[in-house]
């Protein structure tokens, strides 16, 4: 079945400290076990800073209004998302418990099937 991990957390966490932290690596190289593993598939992607979006919802005209950043002032945000192949959500689920960035940056990931 496909899942796909959701990962959300600190941006702050992200940008530049991850490098320095070393937790870049740690990262690049969970990519690699769980792709030669074959449970990432499809990729993912990393998402830019939340300053950088853009949010389209309702108008008070009933049309459609565009806001700069996030709808919301959260201090967690979604940094990004990887596509999994696994068994079960219990597999899905003990991929995603791997994930370095838990630990270095208190990220959090949720789990989701994917609609076939």
């Amino acid at each position: 079945m496909r899942y796909v991990m959701i990962i959300t957390g600190d941006e702050s966490h992200w940008f530049g400290a991850a490098a320095a932290s070393g937790l870049l690596d740690e990262v690049n190289a969970w990519w690699q076990k769980w792709h030669d593993a074959g449970k990432v598939v499809r990729g993912g992607a990393e998402l830019q800073p939340s300053s950088t979006a853009k949010t389209v919802g309702p108008g008070v005209d009933g049309q459609p209004t565009v806001t700069d950043g996030p709808f919301l002032e959260l201090k967690e945000v979604v940094g990004g998302f990887i596509h999994l192949d696994a068994d079960d959500i219990d597999d899905a689920v003990a991929v995603a418990a791997t994930w370095p960035g838990i630990i270095a940056a208190g990220d959090r990931i949720e789990v989701r099937p994917i609609v076939e």
